[in-house]
């Protein structure tokens, strides 16, 4: 197997980079690298900061310089597995809905994986970073199922990962999907609370009292032929929350391989449906720089808009 030698590098910390661990900036900058590989060349003094030798829980301050030394790595089929995904990758630029120094904000495509893992290489932050090789920083603010299309923010500074990642855990992001769900949604049902249990072996979610507490509201669209068009806004971030939401009420969503309706799935085939109908359409937040408050929409494919028009009555 071929290696690669990294050269080495200097990088000044700015205050946007200042507070975090040197073990962890390391293994921000060294992706390619195993984690053993960090804190062996911090152990032997291969990485200083400030021209000195420094612990791993070394915290680091605006206006240090850090030496990374050069490492060894081997040469990985990842390389050529992205590379074999550059239309992919072209594509993921004209699905970019907004962009400025802080964030990012990509209306991921249907099938995507957010990131790799799991058997992927590829996946949107990968596709990303390789659209914007100059930016120091490129870190997901949160995930969305690779089946599940729609809004996903990315930070382009630590600082704006800290902010936005603050307003999720506070809940002030508003989130909104549009769904395709079987049969009558009745307008009665606006809340979901059912609590959720993952299974750590298969990833399942259930509804079980033991589960985590959880919260999404609906609001019905649009009734359509044996289907109804709804949107929902969860609450809490379980996964697969709103897919185990809907099932729940008995309303199961278009296409979905876990927790759907295989006999609903045939009915809107006919109409050219073939994915997973649930898309992250609207986004609320406060912008990470400006304190400007953010709304922000991703159209949905023709694929989902066509389906719709051929479902009304």
């Amino acid at each position: 197997m071929s290696e690669i030698r990294t050269p080495v590098q200097f990088v000044d910390i700015d205050s946007d980079m200042a507070g975090q661990r040197i073990d962890n900036f390391l293994r921000n900058q060294l992706k390619a690298i195993p984690k053993s590989m960090v804190y062996r060349i911090i152990r032997k003094g291969e990485v200083r900061v400030n021209k000195k030798r420094i612990k791993a829980e070394y915290k680091l301050q605006a206006g240090d310089l850090v030496r990374i030394p050069p490492v060894t790595i081997p040469a990985t089929e990842e390389t050529p597995a992205l590379s074999t995904k550059l239309n992919k990758v072209s594509e993921l630029e004209h699905c970019i809905l907004y962009e400025d120094d802080h964030l990012l904000i990509l209306n991921k495509p249907s099938g995507t994986a957010v990131h790799g893992g799991s058997g992927l290489k590829f996946g949107a932050i990968e596709a990303l970073r390789a659209l914007r090789p100059e930016a120091r920083f490129l870190e997901l603010v949160h995930r969305i199922d690779r089946d599940t299309s729609g809004i996903l923010l990315v930070a382009k500074k630590r600082s704006a990962l800290r902010h936005l990642q603050a307003q999720f855990r506070e809940k002030t992001v508003q989130k909104y999907y549009f769904a395709l769900v079987m049969g009558e949604w009745k307008n009665s049902i606006r809340k979901v609370t059912a609590p959720l249990l993952k299974n750590e072996v298969n990833s399942i979610v259930r509804v079980n009292p033991n589960g985590k507490p959880s919260e999404t509201r609906f609001k019905v669209i649009e009734k359509l032929n044996n289907s109804t068009l709804i949107q929902a806004s969860p609450i809490t971030g379980r996964t697969h929350q709103i897919r185990v939401h809907v099932q729940y009420t008995g309303h199961p969503i278009a296409w979905d391989d876990r927790y759907g309706d295989r006999r609903f799935d045939a009915f809107t085939a006919k109409v050219g449906l073939d994915r997973l109908f649930l898309h992250a359409a609207n986004i609320k937040f406060t912008h990470p720089g400006t304190e400007e408050e953010m709304d922000i929409s991703a159209p949905m494919e023709s694929k989902l808009t066509r389906a719709i028009e051929k479902l009304r009555v």
